[in-house]
């Protein structure tokens, strides 16, 4: 899997082996964002198009558009989680908080 980011949006690309083509969705939003291309400059130039149509369809709407993400998470987790989280982070030396982003960005990378 691969993907491709376009002003703080973030997309998903695969092969299609049955059309031939690159397709490509926005990931992280409600709304659908999709796009294609025959080869990887068709595919970045309609991914471009395809956010900038979303926010201009967006701002036609007098809505305010999905962001992928604010950076802030709520999460509700066991109580028992929640107190070896916390001893985990101290023996970091590190806030629950930082600790967290770190498991966080590690696990989602694969």
């Amino acid at each position: 899997m691969n993907n491709m980011s376009y002003r703080g949006y973030t997309a998903r690309v695969e092969v299609d082996t049955d059309d031939e083509i690159l397709v490509g969705r926005v990931l992280g939003l409600r709304d659908v964002i999709g796009f294609h291309g025959r080869n990887v400059e068709e595919l970045r130039q309609a991914f471009h198009e395809a956010v900038d149509n979303y926010l201009a369809a967006c701002e036609q709407l007098g809505q305010a558009p999905e962001r992928p993400a604010s950076g802030r998470v709520m999460l509700r987790i066991p109580p028992e989680v929640h107190a070896s989280a916390l001893i985990a982070a101290q023996a970091a030396g590190k806030s629950l908080n930082q600790w967290a982003a770190d498991v966080l960005q590690k696990a989602s990378r694969g």
